[in-house]
Protein backbone atom coordinates (compact mmCIF):
# COMPACT_ATOMS: atom_id res chain seq x y z
CA UNK A 1 0.00 0.00 0.00
CA UNK A 2 1.77 3.13 -1.23
CA UNK A 3 -0.86 5.69 -0.22
CA UNK A 4 -0.18 7.21 3.20
CA UNK A 5 -2.61 6.17 5.91
CA UNK A 6 -5.24 8.70 6.91
CA UNK A 7 -7.78 7.68 9.52
CA UNK A 8 -10.17 10.36 8.23
CA UNK A 9 -10.56 8.38 5.01
CA UNK A 10 -12.59 5.77 6.87
CA UNK A 11 -14.49 8.02 9.29
CA UNK A 12 -17.55 10.23 9.11
CA UNK A 13 -17.06 13.86 10.02
CA UNK A 14 -18.33 13.45 13.58
CA UNK A 15 -16.80 14.22 16.95
CA UNK A 16 -15.71 11.01 18.72
CA UNK A 17 -17.37 10.38 22.10
CA UNK A 18 -14.47 8.92 24.09
CA UNK A 19 -12.94 10.38 27.24
CA UNK A 20 -9.39 11.81 27.01
CA UNK A 21 -6.90 8.96 27.28
CA UNK A 22 -9.44 6.25 26.41
CA UNK A 23 -7.99 3.13 24.79
CA UNK A 24 -10.76 3.13 22.18
CA UNK A 25 -8.73 5.62 20.15
CA UNK A 26 -5.84 3.13 19.92
CA UNK A 27 -8.15 0.24 18.97
CA UNK A 28 -9.89 2.29 16.29
CA UNK A 29 -6.54 3.39 14.86
CA UNK A 30 -5.11 -0.15 14.88
CA UNK A 31 -8.17 -1.58 13.12
CA UNK A 32 -8.30 1.07 10.41
CA UNK A 33 -4.54 0.85 9.86
CA UNK A 34 -4.94 -2.91 9.42
CA UNK A 35 -7.73 -2.35 6.89
CA UNK A 36 -5.57 0.19 5.03
CA UNK A 37 -2.51 -2.08 4.94
CA UNK A 38 -4.64 -4.94 3.59
CA UNK A 39 -5.53 -2.72 0.63
CA UNK A 40 -9.15 -1.83 1.36
CA UNK A 41 -9.88 1.53 -0.27
CA UNK A 42 -13.06 1.87 1.79
CA UNK A 43 -15.29 -0.11 4.15
CA UNK A 44 -17.96 -1.03 1.60
CA UNK A 45 -17.29 -4.76 2.01
CA UNK A 46 -17.69 -4.59 5.79
CA UNK A 47 -20.62 -4.62 8.17
CA UNK A 48 -20.02 -3.70 11.80
CA UNK A 49 -22.17 -4.83 14.73
CA UNK A 50 -21.91 -3.53 18.27
CA UNK A 51 -23.89 -3.53 21.49
CA UNK A 52 -23.95 -1.08 24.37
CA UNK A 53 -20.88 0.35 26.06
CA UNK A 54 -17.95 2.67 25.36
CA UNK A 55 -16.26 0.22 22.97
CA UNK A 56 -19.46 -0.28 20.99
CA UNK A 57 -19.18 3.32 19.80
CA UNK A 58 -15.94 2.57 17.94
CA UNK A 59 -17.65 1.66 14.63
CA UNK A 60 -21.12 3.15 14.98
CA UNK A 61 -21.87 5.73 13.68
CA UNK A 62 -18.28 6.89 13.16
CA UNK A 63 -17.00 4.40 10.59
CA UNK A 64 -17.97 5.35 7.04
CA UNK A 65 -19.68 2.00 6.66
CA UNK A 66 -22.84 0.02 7.30
CA UNK A 67 -23.19 -0.66 11.01
CA UNK A 68 -25.84 -2.03 13.34
CA UNK A 69 -25.98 -0.77 16.92
CA UNK A 70 -27.82 -3.48 18.84
CA UNK A 71 -29.11 -4.13 22.34
CA UNK A 72 -26.64 -4.76 25.16
CA UNK A 73 -24.92 -8.10 24.61
CA UNK A 74 -26.78 -8.91 21.38
CA UNK A 75 -24.25 -7.90 18.75
CA UNK A 76 -23.12 -11.46 17.98
CA UNK A 77 -26.63 -12.83 17.24
CA UNK A 78 -27.21 -9.88 14.90
CA UNK A 79 -23.83 -10.50 13.27
CA UNK A 80 -24.86 -14.16 12.83
CA UNK A 81 -27.89 -13.15 10.79
CA UNK A 82 -25.88 -10.74 8.65
CA UNK A 83 -23.18 -13.31 7.87
CA UNK A 84 -25.61 -16.10 7.02
CA UNK A 85 -27.57 -13.87 4.64
CA UNK A 86 -24.51 -12.12 3.18
CA UNK A 87 -21.55 -14.51 3.41
CA UNK A 88 -19.63 -12.28 1.00
CA UNK A 89 -19.30 -9.50 3.61
CA UNK A 90 -16.66 -9.04 6.30
CA UNK A 91 -18.68 -8.99 9.52
CA UNK A 92 -16.89 -7.45 12.50
CA UNK A 93 -18.19 -7.10 16.07
CA UNK A 94 -16.81 -4.49 18.46
CA UNK A 95 -17.69 -4.65 22.16
CA UNK A 96 -16.46 -4.28 25.67
CA UNK A 97 -15.86 -6.95 28.30
CA UNK A 98 -19.28 -6.34 29.83
CA UNK A 99 -21.01 -6.54 26.47
CA UNK A 100 -19.16 -9.61 25.16
CA UNK A 101 -18.11 -11.52 28.31
CA UNK A 102 -20.94 -10.41 30.60
CA UNK A 103 -24.49 -10.18 29.30
CA UNK A 104 -23.45 -11.53 25.89
CA UNK A 105 -21.34 -14.43 27.15
CA UNK A 106 -23.58 -17.26 25.92
CA UNK A 107 -23.66 -15.79 22.42
CA UNK A 108 -19.87 -15.49 22.48
CA UNK A 109 -19.42 -19.13 23.52
CA UNK A 110 -21.85 -20.53 20.95
CA UNK A 111 -20.48 -18.40 18.11
CA UNK A 112 -17.03 -19.84 18.84
CA UNK A 113 -18.49 -23.36 19.10
CA UNK A 114 -20.27 -22.98 15.76
CA UNK A 115 -17.16 -21.41 14.21
CA UNK A 116 -19.23 -18.53 12.94
CA UNK A 117 -17.27 -16.64 10.29
CA UNK A 118 -16.93 -13.27 12.05
CA UNK A 119 -14.24 -11.27 13.80
CA UNK A 120 -14.97 -10.18 17.38
CA UNK A 121 -12.78 -7.45 18.88
CA UNK A 122 -13.31 -7.16 22.63
CA UNK A 123 -11.93 -4.05 24.29
CA UNK A 124 -11.30 -5.14 27.87
CA UNK A 125 -11.07 -2.13 30.17
CA UNK A 126 -11.85 -4.39 33.16
CA UNK A 127 -14.86 -2.34 34.25
CA UNK A 128 -18.30 -1.12 33.18
CA UNK A 129 -16.91 2.24 32.11
CA UNK A 130 -19.93 3.88 30.50
CA UNK A 131 -22.36 3.26 33.34
CA UNK A 132 -20.28 4.37 36.31
CA UNK A 133 -17.35 2.02 36.88
CA UNK A 134 -19.08 -1.08 38.24
CA UNK A 135 -17.33 -4.43 38.65
CA UNK A 136 -17.14 -6.47 35.42
CA UNK A 137 -16.49 -10.14 34.58
CA UNK A 138 -12.88 -9.23 33.82
CA UNK A 139 -12.15 -7.00 36.82
CA UNK A 140 -8.92 -8.16 38.49
CA UNK A 141 -9.10 -9.76 41.92
CA UNK A 142 -9.02 -7.15 44.73
CA UNK A 143 -9.43 -4.20 42.33
CA UNK A 144 -11.71 -1.44 43.59
CA UNK A 145 -14.75 -0.38 41.60
CA UNK A 146 -17.89 1.58 42.47
CA UNK A 147 -19.67 -1.66 43.38
CA UNK A 148 -16.65 -3.29 45.06
CA UNK A 149 -15.22 -0.45 47.21
CA UNK A 150 -13.30 -2.98 49.32
CA UNK A 151 -11.94 -4.77 46.27
CA UNK A 152 -13.26 -7.36 43.83
CA UNK A 153 -13.86 -10.74 45.51
CA UNK A 154 -14.06 -12.71 42.24
CA UNK A 155 -11.47 -14.11 39.87
CA UNK A 156 -11.61 -12.53 36.39
CA UNK A 157 -12.84 -14.41 33.34
CA UNK A 158 -10.16 -15.26 30.77
CA UNK A 159 -12.09 -14.65 27.55
CA UNK A 160 -9.26 -15.70 25.21
CA UNK A 161 -8.86 -19.10 26.83
CA UNK A 162 -12.64 -19.52 26.73
CA UNK A 163 -12.65 -18.74 23.02
CA UNK A 164 -9.97 -21.39 22.46
CA UNK A 165 -11.75 -24.19 24.31
CA UNK A 166 -15.11 -23.21 22.80
CA UNK A 167 -13.72 -23.71 19.29
CA UNK A 168 -12.49 -20.42 17.83
CA UNK A 169 -10.30 -20.64 14.73
CA UNK A 170 -8.16 -17.75 15.96
CA UNK A 171 -7.71 -16.08 19.34
CA UNK A 172 -5.19 -13.47 20.45
CA UNK A 173 -4.67 -10.93 23.22
CA UNK A 174 -2.72 -7.68 23.16
CA UNK A 175 -2.86 -4.42 25.07
CA UNK A 176 -3.03 -0.78 24.00
CA UNK A 177 0.70 -0.67 24.82
CA UNK A 178 1.25 -3.08 21.92
CA UNK A 179 -0.41 -1.14 19.11
CA UNK A 180 1.71 -2.58 16.29
CA UNK A 181 1.24 -6.17 17.46
CA UNK A 182 -2.48 -5.47 17.79
CA UNK A 183 -2.65 -4.12 14.24
CA UNK A 184 -0.84 -7.21 12.91
CA UNK A 185 -3.19 -9.53 14.83
CA UNK A 186 -6.20 -7.76 13.31
CA UNK A 187 -4.66 -8.02 9.84
CA UNK A 188 -4.15 -11.74 10.32
CA UNK A 189 -7.65 -12.21 11.71
CA UNK A 190 -9.18 -10.39 8.74
CA UNK A 191 -7.38 -12.74 6.36
CA UNK A 192 -8.60 -15.86 8.15
CA UNK A 193 -12.01 -17.54 8.18
CA UNK A 194 -14.12 -18.82 11.04
CA UNK A 195 -14.63 -17.37 14.49
CA UNK A 196 -11.77 -14.99 15.22
CA UNK A 197 -11.38 -13.28 18.57
CA UNK A 198 -8.99 -10.47 19.45
CA UNK A 199 -8.98 -9.14 23.01
CA UNK A 200 -7.43 -5.75 23.68
CA UNK A 201 -6.63 -4.92 27.30
CA UNK A 202 -7.31 -1.21 27.44
CA UNK A 203 -7.04 1.69 29.85
CA UNK A 204 -10.10 3.47 31.26
CA UNK A 205 -8.55 6.37 33.18
CA UNK A 206 -11.92 7.97 33.95
CA UNK A 207 -13.93 5.11 35.48
CA UNK A 208 -11.25 2.64 36.56
CA UNK A 209 -7.66 3.92 36.52
CA UNK A 210 -8.09 6.67 39.09
CA UNK A 211 -9.89 4.30 41.45
CA UNK A 212 -7.00 1.85 41.51
CA UNK A 213 -4.27 4.46 41.89
CA UNK A 214 -3.21 5.46 38.38
CA UNK A 215 -2.78 9.20 37.83
CA UNK A 216 -3.05 9.13 34.04
CA UNK A 217 -3.71 7.01 30.98
CA UNK A 218 0.02 7.05 30.22
CA UNK A 219 0.70 5.51 33.62
CA UNK A 220 -1.77 2.70 32.89
CA UNK A 221 -0.22 2.01 29.50
CA UNK A 222 3.22 1.87 31.09
CA UNK A 223 1.88 -0.64 33.61
CA UNK A 224 0.44 -2.75 30.78
CA UNK A 225 3.79 -2.91 29.05
CA UNK A 226 5.76 -3.69 32.22
CA UNK A 227 3.36 -6.40 33.38
CA UNK A 228 2.65 -8.15 30.09
CA UNK A 229 4.18 -11.53 29.48
CA UNK A 230 4.19 -13.79 26.44
CA UNK A 231 2.67 -17.24 26.47
CA UNK A 232 6.14 -18.78 26.53
CA UNK A 233 7.30 -16.57 29.39
CA UNK A 234 4.11 -17.26 31.33
CA UNK A 235 5.13 -20.90 31.73
CA UNK A 236 7.88 -19.78 34.12
CA UNK A 237 5.46 -18.09 36.52
CA UNK A 238 3.35 -19.65 39.24
CA UNK A 239 -0.43 -19.40 39.03
CA UNK A 240 -0.36 -16.87 41.85
CA UNK A 241 2.25 -14.71 40.08
CA UNK A 242 0.15 -14.71 36.90
CA UNK A 243 -2.73 -12.98 38.70
CA UNK A 244 -0.82 -9.71 38.28
CA UNK A 245 0.32 -10.43 34.72
CA UNK A 246 -1.31 -9.93 31.33
CA UNK A 247 -0.62 -12.89 29.06
CA UNK A 248 -0.27 -11.63 25.48
CA UNK A 249 0.14 -13.24 22.08
CA UNK A 250 -1.64 -15.64 19.77
CA UNK A 251 -3.35 -18.44 21.67
CA UNK A 252 -4.71 -20.49 18.76
CA UNK A 253 -4.81 -20.64 14.98
CA UNK A 254 -6.60 -23.50 13.28
CA UNK A 255 -8.62 -24.04 10.12
CA UNK A 256 -11.97 -25.76 10.58
CA UNK A 257 -14.98 -25.39 8.24
CA UNK A 258 -17.13 -22.43 9.19
CA UNK A 259 -20.81 -22.40 10.10
CA UNK A 260 -21.59 -20.61 6.83
CA UNK A 261 -19.72 -23.20 4.78
CA UNK A 262 -21.46 -26.08 6.57
CA UNK A 263 -24.93 -24.59 6.08
CA UNK A 264 -24.47 -23.74 2.41
CA UNK A 265 -22.97 -27.19 1.75
CA UNK A 266 -26.06 -28.77 3.34
CA UNK A 267 -28.33 -26.60 1.17
CA UNK A 268 -26.53 -27.70 -2.00
CA UNK A 269 -26.76 -31.33 -0.93
CA UNK A 270 -30.48 -30.99 -0.27
CA UNK A 271 -30.97 -29.37 -3.68
CA UNK A 272 -29.19 -32.27 -5.37
CA UNK A 273 -31.41 -34.78 -3.59
CA UNK A 274 -34.50 -32.80 -4.56
CA UNK A 275 -33.53 -32.83 -8.22
CA UNK A 276 -33.13 -36.63 -8.33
Amino acid sequence: MTEAFSIKKYLRDLKLPFCPGCGAFTVMNAFLRAVHELGYEDLSSFVFCSGIGCSSWIPSPYFLADSIHTLHGRSIPVATGVKLMRPDLNVVVFGGDGDIAGIGLSHFVHAARRNLDILVIMVNNMVYGMTGGQVAPTTPLKAKTTTTPYGCFEYPLDAVKLAVVAGANYAARWTTAHSNELKEAIKKALRLKGFRFVEVVSQCPTAFGRRIGFKSAAEMIKWFRENSTTLEQAKKFSEEDLTTKIIIGEFIERHRPTLTENIYAAIKEAQKIGQN
